[in-house]
């Protein structure tokens, strides 16, 4: 899709609560295994849907927040690091279970500033008592829907899923709004080399595509080896100029001072990533020393290349420019950081598969530690001596 921001809803409650089944009445079919055996889903699974009101979401189904096993708390430890990537939650109990385990997962909810709905559960059964009920909703500050999975229309939770999570979850920004207007004209060079997928474009030059279209602008799209030709043909000037970060050297040296200039990573960590700090952070290539280490974050698992630009390209671009002896630990998807404090950067990628709440939760551990973090495409401009030229675009 062409912007994939999907919002992420996390179901979390203990064991044989109904966290499937409430899955399955929100998708209308059985995507989730419903079973009496307490501890049915243990690691969390994801599922895309549609959900009216909202758009595609995508719906993570959790282990129990009360399996106390051995193996139950490494579950529950996953379940807790679904806390960093989602938009809203959903939190459901059952009979007059309200305890420990609920209200550790509000604490946690309320520090990673996720907004939650409570689900009372399996109401065809049994329904809250009201002194619980009042009790529950004055301590935390939020409303609790009865609910029947078996019986209860999904509107209903609908309805209330569309009050709670946050319309900036779903209602997405342009990559490039405010910078271009309708008429200009957008260059994008793409390169076909042997990181290209096959037959297909990368996400982000999908994405730039379509919102040069969406803000009613000319959209061209050249390789990388026509750009010259475009200048010297008497083409119409572009207003902006978005390449790939690989061959920002070359693209500067062809598109004239007075155009504007930036890249896919840029415009990508501009929409989702921490781009004020990303921007402070960048310079610190400067001053790195031997013996440091850079912390490489990659939002996705891929398979790796010789030509790889987070392993590889990018790696011995740093040694390169520094003249120093630099180490590299990568970290791929959400794979927790551990001894954030061993390094003296992060850089990460334009983190096209993932969603900007990730992407923040991702790099605040370093932030928080005072290491400064960048960005593949700032870095490679900031080697190249093109970092003002590139991140003019977005400054007012």
């Amino acid at each position: 899709m062409a912007k994939d921001l999907k919002p992420h809803i996390g179901i979390f409650g203990r064991m044989n609560n109904g966290k499937s089944s409430i899955i399955n009445k929100l998708t209308g079919q059985p995507m989730a295994i419903v079973s009496e055996q307490a501890g049915t889903t243990t690691d969390p699974v994801k599922k895309s849907i549609e959900i009216f009101g909202i758009g595609p979401v995508v719906l993570i189904d959790t282990a129990g927040i009360d399996d106390v096993s051995e193996l139950g708390k490494q579950r529950v430890e996953k379940t807790y690091q679904v806390l960093k990537e989602i938009d809203c939650a959903i939190l459901v109990i059952t009979g007059e279970d309200f305890g420990e385990p609920e209200r550790e997962i509000i604490k946690e909810f309320k520090k990673h500033e996720v907004p939650f709905l409570i689900v009372h559960n399996k109401s065809e059964i049994s329904v809250l008592s009201e002194n619980l009920k009042t009790k529950i909703e004055s301590e935390c500050s939020t409303k609790v829907l009865e609910f029947s999975a078996l019986k209860d229309d999904a509107k209903v939770l609908q309805e209330a899923l569309n009050k709670s999570i946050p319309e900036s979850a779903y209602k997405k920004a342009s990559l490039l709004g405010g910078i271009i207007k309708p008429g200009d004209v957008v260059l994008l060079v793409t390169p076909i080399d042997a990181e290209a997928p096959e037959g297909r474009m990368i996400l982000p030059q999908v994405m730039a595509i379509r919102d040069v279209l969406d803000n009613d602008c000319i959209c061209v799209v050249l390789k990388e080896t026509a750009l010259k030709q475009y200048f010297e043909s008497g083409m119409p000037r572009p207003n902006l100029v978005v390449t790939d970060s690989q061959v920002f050297k070359l693209v500067n040296e062809i598109v004239p001072k007075d155009v504007m200039l930036t890249s896919f990573s840029i415009i990508l960590a501009r929409l989702r990533g921490d781009f004020e700090n990303y921007l402070k952070g960048t310079p610190h290539l400067s001053d790195l020393k031997d013996g440091d280490k850079i912390l490489m974050l990659e939002s996705c698992t891929h398979e790796i290349s010789c030509g790889d630009i987070g392993r590889v390209k990018l790696p011995n671009l740093i040694r390169k420019f520094t003249g120093k002896n630099i180490e590299f630990t990568y970290l791929s998807g959400l794979t927790p950081i551990e001894n954030i404090h061993q390094y003296a950067m992060a850089i990460q990628c334009g983190g096209c598969m993932a969603t900007r709440k990730q992407l923040i939760n991702r790099t605040n551990m370093a932030v928080e530690n005072g290491i400064p973090i960048s960005n593949y495409g700032m870095a490679i401009a900031y080697m190249n001596g093109i970092f003002e030229r590139v991140t003019r675009v977005f400054i007012p």
